[in-house]
């Protein structure tokens, strides 16, 4: 095989690859994804803290900061003030539920819990003042132990939910841009 062969199946074998990888990407919706994850258009966001229709009032505070966290740990967003960002993230947190998953045969005592959480929330362009997404009725929950000898409180229940909450809620910032 000369030179002119190899260079030729090469080029051939490196358009092949190209069309393959740029076919997978196109569709987000399969998995694969080219470009940003999340819009150029936008560089900064606020993150008031949510509004609380339920009874738990230490969920908003724990929320707002995983969220804080979660936007400046994965996204190219900066964390500002609602008078100087480009977008808002608000929301309200609907219900708070707690359920029992099992209890102590000898005590009767709950030994697992559930925390569940459901939020309302919508990221907001300020120029426009239109929602760039508005969802209702999201979930997320957590299990703790409640009983002995774990005995964890359920703090360690409400801060695990609201780590949940905010990567899910991040997560949906990503879109088809």
């Amino acid at each position: 095989m000369n030179d002119s062969h190899l260079s030729r199946a090469f080029a051939l074998l490196l358009s092949f690859t190209l069309l393959g990888v740029s076919g997978c990407a196109s569709d987000s919706s399969d998995g694969y994804r080219s470009g940003a994850l999340y819009s150029t258009k936008y560089r900064s966001v606020a993150i008031p803290i949510f509004k609380n229709s339920s009874q738990d009032r230490a969920i908003p505070f724990q929320l707002a900061d995983a969220l804080v966290k979660e936007v400046e740990s994965t996204t190219p967003f900066k964390i500002t003030g609602e008078g100087r960002a480009d977008t808002v993230l608000r929301g309200t947190i609907s219900r708070v539920d707690l359920q029992m998953l099992s209890q102590s045969v000898a005590t009767g005592l709950t030994e697992e819990m559930a925390i569940k959480v459901t939020v309302d929330y919508e990221w907001i362009d300020m120029r426009t003042g239109k929602p760039i997404i508005s969802r209702s009725g999201m979930q997320s929950s957590a299990i703790f132990v409640a009983s002995l000898p774990n005995n964890q409180p359920i703090d360690l229940g409400r801060f695990a939910v609201a780590q949940q909450l905010a990567r899910d809620i991040v997560a949906s910032l990503q879109g088809d841009w």
